[in-house]
């Protein structure tokens, strides 16, 4: 049941991406952005917590789990460091996403040959 619910929470993510392409003017980079703004406006409120418990997978691995874990890392550091933790807070609890989206797109571009439009 657990790759269930995950397979439709993620699912229904993505849907709501391709209907913002197709329906809007956004760019995939702006869906992108919007998608990691949600997260963390969602992990602010305290709505994404439930949708994890519930969709695990199918709700963190999407953007909008980036979002969420940026707001958690800050939370917690804020509470520990203070005013100071605004700043540390995310770059500390994104890092992992950071460094493997900066690695892989390093590698890619060794590998791949872009072209021009």
């Amino acid at each position: 049941m657990i790759f269930i619910k995950a397979f439709v929470v993620g699912g229904l993510i993505c849907v709501i991406g391709q209907i913002l392409l197709d329906k809007t003017k956004l760019t995939a980079g702006r869906i992108l952005v919007l998608y990691v703004v949600a997260g963390v406006f969602l992990g602010a409120i305290g709505l994404f917590e439930p949708l994890e418990k519930f969709a695990e997978c199918g709700a963190t691995v999407p953007l909008l789990g980036f979002g969420a874990a940026l707001v958690k890392g800050t939370k917690e550091i804020i509470d520990t460091d203070g005013a100071m933790g605004i700043i540390t807070g995310p770059l500390t609890s994104g890092a992992g996403g950071i460094t493997a989206a900066l690695l892989s797109g390093f590698v890619m571009s060794l590998i791949a040959k872009p072209k021009s439009k």
